[in-house]
């Protein structure tokens, strides 16, 4: 199976050049704010739009989830969860 790049393709709002970034995502739900770092992602040099590879909104979703669900379950924050990605 041949794996799919968007690196290459225009921005779908304004057609500027895509440029590979780490980024960071901030999100917040019932008084909780949960903070993912070092996300990689293709943002617009020009309208500032962000892309992922395809998955890649859904993976951070479920990440951003879980976080939220640890927060609210377990009570295991203090308003703000940051969570921050390696790469080995």
């Amino acid at each position: 199976m041949r794996k799919v790049s968007i690196e290459n393709e225009p921005c779908s709002e304004c057609l500027g050049k895509l440029e590979k970034r780490y980024i960071s995502q901030v999100v917040e739900k019932e008084g909780i704010t949960v903070k993912l770092s070092g996300i990689l992602a293709f943002v617009c040099t020009k309208c500032g739009d962000i892309y992922f590879q395809p998955g890649g909104a859904d993976k951070i979703a479920e990440a951003v989830s879980s976080l939220f669900d640890l927060a609210i379950m377990e009570r295991q924050h203090k308003n703000q969860i940051t969570a921050q990605i390696f790469q080995a």
